[in-house]
């Protein structure tokens, strides 16, 4: 969360940005370690908060929750969790009406589902973060191998932000041109890298604690992409209605977002295999929804 706000920050998006936490102490010196350099950046101002200040902010992003141990799964994260976003939700009570929330803690999926139905909002201004770390995984790993900048690099790791997760390699473009068809990587290529970005976070995990940077990086292209009406196009997990033969769950999947939070699922058209991929993932899902 607070990584979140000092990227949001230096960004420039947000005239006020508020930090919330249980432990108060350790917010409180957040607030003052970013605030020291506000001076530096164009945001109105950061400051300490409650539950209650949320409920009138444009957008709120939910980071809070146990952290994903050595060897643990997002999905093992379930019972845990839902329990300190019910929590969450009590404290905020009544939201502002146009608030768009952005859950983050894991499993996000099926955290972003349980927020669709605890916080009485219209389903556009609910999603999760989905598998927008994971494309820009990918991207970065992708850049690295065909020596091009990632931002040359688009397509996307669709499905659960988690162990089911996959790249469309149908999606995936570099400079306009299909990888594909470029002949640039073979068979191992592809798995090598699907791996590698599906298992990054546990690496990251292992070495220092949790992540932080990459995360707080795409929350504050989310929040840019809201605040100014962007209508970009990201992996975000929003509640899928019918996309690709599946339905009721909220998974990654290219997203239009703008000013009011999702504005549709972009018509992509995946390959019989990689929609056999999205079916097997959103079925894992709502396996661990039943147990809400």
């Amino acid at each position: 969360g607070a990584t979140t706000a000092y990227a949001a920050a230096i960004r420039n998006v947000a005239a006020e940005i508020v930090l919330i936490d249980v432990n108060e102490k350790k917010e409180e010196g957040e607030v003052m370690d970013i605030r020291d350099g506000i001076c530096l950046v164009e945001t109105g101002c950061i400051k300490r908060g409650d539950f209650k200040d949320a409920a009138d902010a444009d957008i709120i992003i939910i980071t809070a929750g146990l952290a994903q141990k050595p060897g643990e799964t997002r999905l093992d994260l379930v019972n845990k969790n839902k329990e300190i976003l019910k929590s969450i939700f009590k404290g905020i009570g009544k939201i502002k009406n146009s608030a768009i929330v952005i859950m983050v803690a894991n499993p996000v999926d099926v955290l972003t589902y349980l927020a669709q139905k605890i916080s009485g909002l219209p389903k556009n201004q609910v999603f999760g973060s989905g598998t927008t770390l994971d494309t820009a995984r990918l991207k970065a790993e992708l850049g690295k191998r065909l020596k091009v900048s990632p931002q040359s690099i688009h397509g996307y790791v669709l499905g659960e932000h988690g162990d089911t997760e996959f790249v469309a390699w149908s999606t995936v473009t570099v400079g306009g041109m299909p990888l594909t068809k470029m002949k640039k990587l073979n068979a191992k290529d592809y798995k090598d890298i699907e791996e590698k970005v599906r298992k990054e976070a546990y690496e990251i995990i292992s070495r220092k604690g949790a992540t932080f940077f990459g995360i707080a990086l795409v929350l504050a292209d989310l929040v840019e992409a809201i605040l100014y009406n962007q209508h970009k196009i990201l992996p975000v997990s929003p509640l899928i209605t019918n996309w690709n033969g599946v339905s009721d769950v909220c998974l990654g999947a290219p997203t239009v977002i703008g000013r009011n939070g999702v504005e549709g699922v972009w018509p992509v058209e995946l390959s019989s295999d990689e929609k056999k991929k999205l079916k097997k993932s959103a079925d894992t899902l709502k396996g661990y929804i039943k147990t809400l």
